[in-house]
């Protein structure tokens, strides 16, 4: 067996090598160098990185325990690949067009450029791949226990913890040097990518010569090993049809939702044509990958000893027959197997970290925002290196606390799961356009709250975050609650289980919402975009050879960079070519760099539209000014608060102008209440000092007609009292020096008293009351709630001028209180009288018919203010209507 300090070395050589690779393709790539860097080859083995240590081990694991179930996960991609290479077109088509550098982005994008959906797919994505990640760990730590001192029984696992935490740290090392090194525009990472593709040779190398040599150093070549695998367990394993359309169907989905495979599948996409040959290339890869994944299996199970680990058996196979070359070989691939996976995973889930999380954030407690570029360029390189540590740091974390490989068994597909909850989102997306922002965020917190408590946090354990009493009972004893038997589907693979009741409340939420919802402007506007987009768009190979003059293009790189920086790089560029002292040649390859530096400052939609427009390329392209439109939001929304405020303006004036006619009216009224009030005071003041003087003269009088005078001096003495009494009683009520008397008291006693007041007065006024109604008790000032109901009644009989006049007097209990409704069969108040009748300055214009001073309503106005009611005029009774209300605090029923 090779010595484990060995083995450690060939690594370290192996990931220098890696280091070199991407070292030597970046640098090309930089300097516009390597053509071979964008071919569809690299494209394809790139992505290779779906095939990751659980592809490369559990596969032969999978088929040990399940038979041909192992399957699935190859015919999904394969029949995406083969079957929907027109959606795969569509979203790379997307990705260029809009410069989608995320699923988060891309989805985000779609429903009308939506932070706050970016957050919530970001938030789903970390948590769905974090998984996944310990499972790479996990297998990395198994492969060197293979090889430590007494590792020959895998199963028995010892404390590698430390050996995980070590591979994490490299893993995030190598991922920061070559995943962050700088910001593309476009978000590539040729070296990475680069590195990726050796790695996929390797992967696939070392297990095509593993199965090579099992069946022909093994098994005895091709028929003795077909011999084995009928007579094998695994020939007589059952076939479950729902595990396999479900397994699918997840497969299928995780090709278009994982992020490490959208980061590889569209952001990473130089070419669109190069899905022409991914499309038979790839799932020939996969073809090739499990093309011995059953001999394998079969001829581990009989020559390993009871107990072995099937996952390891690429492993143990060779290093049990001596082959120590072959086995190193091995090793190494499922080493590129898992590190592949973990950088990729790793720069995708950082950039949706730091784009969708951590730059919102910052440029909202940043005053100077992103007018700073050079500052918020640092930023994120910062913010995406600290996301790759903490990615990979959870990723160790739920390793420690899953339990180990048992735990871990499984947890490949319970990623799938969590991430195909993207599905609906993302291909509603891209084919209907009336998806809107509020169904998709609906159907996500759905589908992974489902995911999450039915499949996620039953994967630590009875004995982790749910109890094993919550697992059997449900929570608080619910049977149909339990995480794998929701209403009562215990006949459900848990696996299955999951997937139905999450996918189908995501779908459920997600069709609903949006059907219930209403897009508003900017995603009606990415609707078309992303769902008409073959027909707003070209292939997009990249700028061609532009027609624009050097001089326009530095002009207008000088507004947006300053004077300096622009020369610098114009400067820089003519060096490239060998043109110092001159301006540069217009090359595609400069447009691309000029557009980048551009991006940097204004933003990559208007970069594009501005050098578009001064290179020809028929003016500005339609889904060029859309993509301004979004930069333009800012402005088109100050313009929106300009118009409300334009908007509030005029509903100012508007009440202004009712308060003014008003205030207008009130001054004619106060002029005639002050005209009547000298007219009031002056009449019985006349009155009196007339027949004063006569009864004073005493010359030949009567005793009747002395009775006579001192009855006439008498009633204008009275008239005159009440009079001033109206007056004092106003200021006193206004003041509110006015003290209440509050005891209970009962309504109908209130209005007799009211009536039997006004008795003189009434004359015809036919009275209908409803005893039965009016059964209420009151805590309140009788007095002073008489007073109103007298003044109620005295109006109805000056004003009511109906031919039979009646006043209907009516009680109501209602929740808030109680309600007394006054209302007459006359003509009514007019409707240009009826805001102003309770101002004390207010009159009818008929000052005889009402011959008093006009301060009845004023005054009940305010004794209900005091009372804590209120008194209105009731519109559209048919006659004079009003309501005096009393809260339900001061009414209690009989």
């Amino acid at each position: 067996m090779i010595p484990f300090d060995v083995l450690v070395a060939i690594c370290l050589l192996y990931v220098a090598l890696l280091f070199g690779v991407a070292f030597l393709a970046e640098r090309r790539a930089a300097m516009g160098l390597g053509g071979w860097l964008r071919s569809p080859a690299i494209y394809t083995l790139s992505l290779s990185v779906y095939c990751t240590a659980w592809t490369f081990y559990g596969a032969v694991g999978y088929a040990a325990r399940s038979g041909l179930e192992f399957v699935t996960i190859y015919l999904g991609p394969t029949l995406v690949f083969i079957g929907w290479w027109w959606t795969l077109r569509k979203l790379v088509r997307i990705g260029r067009t809009q410069r989608i550098t995320s699923i988060a982005d891309l989805i985000s994008s779609r429903y009308g450029k939506s932070n706050a959906l970016g957050v919530v797919v970001t938030l789903i994505a970390v948590v769905g791949t974090t998984p996944y990640i310990a499972l790479q760990l996990q297998s990395v730590t198994l492969s060197f226990a293979v090889f430590a001192p007494g590792g020959a029984v895998p199963w028995a696992i010892r404390d590698l913890n430390s050996s995980a935490l070590t591979v994490a740290a490299g893993l995030a090392v190598f991922t920061i040097l070559f995943g962050t090194r700088n910001l593309d525009a476009n978000e590539r990472h040729h070296g990475v990518v680069t590195a990726i593709a050796v790695e996929a040779v390797v992967k696939l190398v070392a297990l095509l010569a593993v199965g090579i040599f099992v069946v022909w150093g093994i098994g005895g070549g091709v028929t003795a090993t077909l011999d084995r695998i009928e007579t094998s367990p695994l020939a007589g394993m059952p076939i479950q049809p729902g595990r396999w359309i479900g397994l699918t169907f997840l497969s299928a989905a995780a090709i278009l939702t994982l992020p490490r495979m959208f980061q590889v599948l569209v952001v990473e996409n130089e070419d669109e044509r190069h899905l022409a040959t991914a499309s038979w290339a790839f799932p020939a890869y996969l073809m090739l990958m499990s093309l011995f994944v059953v001999p394998i299996a079969v001829v581990g199970l009989a020559e390993m000893p009871p107990g072995a680990n099937p996952d390891l058996f690429v492993l143990t196979l060779p290093l049990a027959h001596g082959q120590d070359g072959l086995a190193t070989l091995a090793f190494l691939g499922g080493f590129s197997s898992a590190t592949s996976m973990v950088i990729v995973a790793a720069i995708a889930l950082s950039t949706m970290v730091s784009n969708h999380i951590v730059m919102p954030v910052f440029l909202k407690l940043t005053a100077t925002g992103a007018t700073m570029s050079g500052d918020v360029r640092k930023i994120v390189l910062r913010a995406r290196r600290v996301s790759i540590g903490g990615v990979l740091l959870l990723g160790y974390l739920y390793y420690r606390l899953s339990g180990g490989s048992e735990a871990l068994a499984a947890i490949g597909l319970i990623s799938f799961a969590g991430v195909a909850q993207f599905l609906p989102a993302l291909l509603g997306g891209i084919l209907w356009r009336g998806a809107t922002r509020a169904g998709a965020i609906t159907g996500l917190t759905l589908g992974f709250a489902v995911w999450a408590y039915t499949l996620f946090l039953p994967s630590f354990g009875q004995g982790g975050v749910m109890g094993a009493a919550l697992l059997a009972e449900g929570p608080w004893g619910i049977g149909w609650l339990r995480p794998q038997g929701l209403f009562g589907m215990d006949g459900l693979d848990p696996l299955v289980h999951a997937m139905v009741f999450s996918m189908g409340a995501n779908v459920l939420g997600f069709v609903t919402v949006s059907l219930a919802s209403f897009p508003n402007p900017m995603e009606r506007l990415q609707a078309a975009q992303f769902v008409n987009v073959f027909d707003h768009s070209a292939p997009g190979q990249g700028w061609s050879q532009g027609r624009a003059e050097a001089e326009d293009l530095l002009l207008m790189a000088q507004r947006i960079l300053g004077p300096d920086e622009a020369q610098g790089l114009f400067q820089r560029a003519a060096a490239d070519q060998g043109k110092q002292g001159f301006l540069p040649d217009i090359t595609p390859e400069f447009l691309q760099r000029l557009e980048r530096e551009l991006a940097g400052s204004v933003g990559a939609a208007t970069a594009h539209a501005m050098v578009s427009q001064i290179v020809g390329r028929s003016a500005v392209s339609v889904e060029d000014l859309m993509k301004v439109a979004d930069e333009t939001a800012q402005m088109m929304e100050y313009s929106s608060q300009l118009e409300a405020k334009s908007e509030e303006l005029a509903r100012t004036a508007r009440q202004l102008r009712e308060a003014n006619e008003k205030l207008t009216e009130l001054s004619v009224q106060k002029d005639a209440f002050l005209s009547q009030i000298s007219h009031e005071l002056r009449t019985p003041m006349t009155s009196i000092r007339a027949f004063s003087e006569i009864l004073m003269a005493g010359d030949g009088m009567g005793p009747g007609e002395m009775r006579n005078y001192s009855r006439i001096i008498h009633e204008e003495s009275l008239r005159l009292t009440r009079l001033l009494d109206d007056l004092l009683d106003l200021s006193v009520l206004e003041n509110g020096q006015v003290s209440l008397n509050a005891q209970e008291v009962a309504l109908p006693d209130l209005i007799d008293r009211a009536l039997a007041a006004t008795v003189g007065l009434q004359g015809g006024l036919a009275i209908r009351r409803d005893p039965a109604a009016e059964r209420v008790r009151l805590m309140t000032d009788g007095d002073r709630l008489s007073q109103v109901f007298i003044n109620l009644i005295s109006n109805a009989h000056k004003y009511c001028d109906a031919s039979a006049p009646e006043l209907t007097i009516r009680v109501r209990e209602g929740r808030d209180g109680v309600a007394v409704d006054f209302v007459d069969n006359g003509s009514g108040i007019p409707e240009k009288s009826q805001a102003i009748i309770f101002e004390k300055f207010s009159r009818l214009s008929d000052h005889r018919k009402a011959g008093g001073a006009g301060l009845g309503l004023a005054i009940c106005r305010e004794i209900m203010a005091r009372l804590g009611g209120s008194i209105v005029y009731l519109p559209g009774q048919g006659g004079a209507a009003f309501r005096v209300s009393l809260p339900r605090a001061r009414a209690q029923a009989a």
